[in-house]
């Protein structure tokens, strides 16, 4: 049975459409109505397929021991930024907008905020010198990375133990 062209032409825009990922501002509108009802804050990280550390940081949160905490501080949220080649349609649209808008076009990746469930920065991956954490792996990164949780959050101390235990790079 042949097709017509048109029909063929079609269903092959509504299959990318579909394929293609979601926009950044629906995946961060998403994680703060979440975040709203669960009483918690959006731990928004913005990474790449080709970043090994931005790995490294999925990995980390995804261990049993730190994700359970992570889930139970954090709605987090991973908007995909600074594909290259055949991967680009992996990224969000608007994702790099909305990192720059958090001031996050030099930084690096990974590159991370804490938002309230209203929006509101509460903390982001910059340190003192202004310096882009990413994926902390040092005791000084790991510290500072845990004030900021703690700072958005209610951190046990065992939790702010688990989480530099996992994160420091020995």
């Amino acid at each position: 049975m042949k097709y017509p062209k048109i029909f063929v032409i079609v269903t092959l825009l509504l299959f990318q459409l579909g394929a293609a990922q979601e926009k950044a501002d629906i995946v961060l509108n998403k994680a703060l109505t979440e975040a709203k009802a669960g009483k918690k804050n959006v731990l928004l990280v913005f990474h790449a397929s080709w970043c090994k550390w931005c790995k490294m940081m999925e990995k980390n949160m995804d261990l049993p021991e730190t994700k359970l905490i992570f889930d139970k501080r954090f709605v987090t949220a991973y908007i995909d930024v600074q594909e290259r080649g055949d991967k680009k349609s992996l990224e969000n649209p608007g994702g790099q907008e909305l990192m720059n808008k958090y001031k996050g076009e030099n930084a690096g990746l990974p590159f991370w905020l804490i938002v309230s469930p209203k929006g509101d920065v509460l903390a982001d991956s910059f340190d003192a010198k202004g310096e882009n954490l990413g994926s902390p792996a040092t005791p000084e990164e790991v510290t500072t990375f845990i004030a900021k949780l703690g700072k958005a959050s209610k951190l046990t101390n065992e939790e702010a133990q688990t989480i530099e235990k996992v994160f420091v790079k020995k």
